[in-house]
């Protein structure tokens, strides 16, 4: 069996889930926010912002108390 390959976004931003896309937002704030309140839930995910301009990634992590 294989696996279908993910398209990633051509705009916008996305939230990447232990190197898979789950979700896709319109800008910046909102995948920031999307992403730190997933990883508050399930901190032992792998959360990664993916920017289809750049064409990167930023890992997202717990900010520190």
């Amino acid at each position: 069996m294989v696996a279908a390959a993910q398209e990633l976004p051509t705009s916008g931003y996305a939230l990447e889930v232990d190197g898979r896309l789950k979700a896709e937002f319109a800008t910046r704030d909102g995948a920031k926010a999307g992403a730190q309140e997933l990883k508050k839930r399930f901190p032992m995910l792998q959360v990664r912002i993916y920017d289809a301009q750049t064409r990167s990634r930023e890992e997202v992590s717990l900010p520190q108390a």
